[in-house]
């Protein structure tokens, strides 16, 4: 098992130019190890209602549609006094889950969050990659990179939370089954 501090790694804060991203368009990504399968990583992240229960950073979290799970599900995040919408643009179990953020300041014109799930040998590597889309011209992209360092910071705790709670779920099945 890796800590997530130690294997949490940015891969690239990239104008949209790079790596087939559109212009205007940032990125951050950060990747964990994790001692859980794909699936068992899958039943947490697709719990989209729940992620106040294992994100620290995340103070409430819940369902706005009727919808609790594939592409259209809604949900309402709080962390602090920031709130925004999250709404599934992919669900692809146990291994793809990707939303937008809706009520971040009107500058940002978009933004998602990736979260991919590959297995491993002795595991899974979970990634969360952000993308900031503000716009071409130098004083957007310098506020897109802006956002993007503080998704960054974010999905390192998101990250963080996840392999915790996977964590308690060994240890929890493993008393089970002793």
């Amino acid at each position: 098992r890796v800590p997530v501090g130690a294997a949490a790694r940015t891969l690239g804060t990239l104008p949209g130019r790079h790596r087939g991203l559109e212009r205007g368009v940032t990125e951050v990504v950060r990747s964990a190890d994790v001692a859980a399968s794909s699936p068992d990583v899958w039943a947490v992240l697709s719990d989209f209602g729940a992620i106040s229960s294992w994100a620290d950073v995340v103070d409430h979290s819940c369902l706005m549609s009727d919808q609790t799970e594939g592409v259209g599900t809604v949900r309402r995040v709080q962390s602090g006094r920031a709130t925004v919408v999250e709404r599934v643009e992919v669900w692809e179990p146990p291994s793809l889950l990707s939303y937008a953020l809706e009520g971040l300041p009107p500058v940002v014109r978009s933004a998602t969050n990736t979260w991919r799930v590959d297995p491993t040998g002795s595991g899974s590597t979970v990634s969360l990659a952000s993308r900031v889309g503000a716009g071409q011209r130098p004083p957007q992209r310098l506020i897109a990179q802006a956002v993007v360092r503080r998704m960054g910071k974010t999905s390192d705790q998101l990250l963080a939370g996840l392999t915790a709670v996977l964590a308690r779920s060994d240890t929890l099945t493993d008393a089970a089954t002793s």
